[in-house]
């Protein structure tokens, strides 16, 4: 079955086309360096030719709510445009898990912040879901790669302020087979959740990297930190009782010597985020 997975190159689109490869599909990576760009549609009807299923792994290179809204109402509709003239059967894009919680705005929020980033993600979701093509969204929790990108984030000198809210992070990898398993099989027409198998304190997660990392700094649980600058609830970054679980543990991927990613792409999942995600 050919895919095309739009943002095929990056962190988890790289993943997913090697695992949909193995497993015998003809997979392809899209992105501006292949010559598609679905903010001007370049290329677009010449990679979906023949596409059964289109992932869409592509991200906002901004968190600034401007930015993020332009690009997913833009690309969104150009990608669904030309998929609907190709036949494409199946569209799943990857999104972050409380989305819809994070988005609302609250009394404590600076001017700008990254709820803007998932307003636009919602805008994103809801092109998606009334267009005519049969859809599926996969919300994944926050990825173990970004853990140091959040205490980088969070840091003031030698100090890491987060607030002690539940997490339930999980491996890119997993989150690449999750997203796999979902584009195989038939569309749900509905929100999918994907979390890791273990519950974390927020800054405990980020004090158990930064440790294997031999990292000296500080880690504070503090209630009026937030995440990335805003106010959440406890249960706002975790899943439902029926989101579908990876199998990597923390402490097992962090014997794996698998490398934080650099600071810069922290904002590339907001999974968060994620996500992103």
């Amino acid at each position: 079955m050919k895919i095309v997975v739009i943002g095929g190159t990056g962190l988890i689109g790289s993943k997913l086309v090697n695992k949909l490869r193995e497993h015998g599909h003809e997979a392809v990576p899209a992105s501006p360096n292949s010559g598609v760009n679905t903010l001007t549609g370049e290329g677009l009807a010449e990679v979906l030719k023949g596409a059964l299923v289109v992932v869409d792994v592509s991200n906002s290179p901004s968190f600034d709510e401007d930015v993020a809204m332009n690009f997913f109402t833009t690309a969104t509709p150009n990608l669904l445009r030309y998929e609907q003239a190709a036949g494409v059967q199946h569209h799943v894009a990857l999104s972050v898990v409380g989305t819809d919680r994070i988005a609302q705005r609250r009394p404590s929020d600076a001017e700008k912040t990254i709820r803007g980033y998932f307003r636009a993600k919602l805008a994103q979701e809801k092109l998606i879901a009334e267009s005519p093509i049969p859809f599926s969204i996969v919300h994944a929790t926050q990825f173990f790669e970004f853990v140091k990108s959040i205490a980088d984030v969070a840091s003031d000198g030698t100090t890491v302020r987060l607030a002690p809210v539940l997490v339930q992070p999980m491996a890119a990898d997993d989150v690449a087979a999750a997203v796999g398993r979902v584009a195989v099989d038939a569309p749900v027409n509905r929100i999918v959740e994907v979390a890791g198998p273990q519950e974390f304190r927020l800054n405990e997660f980020v004090l158990q990297g930064l440790r294997a990392y031999n990292d000296p700094r500080t880690v504070v649980a503090d209630p009026g930190a937030g995440y990335f600058g805003i106010e959440v609830d406890e249960r706002t970054l975790v899943p439902g009782k029926d989101a579908r679980l990876g199998e990597t543990r923390f402490e097992t991927w962090l014997t794996q010597s698998a490398k934080p990613v650099a600071s810069a792409n922290a904002k590339s999942t907001a999974n968060a985020v994620g996500s992103s995600r």
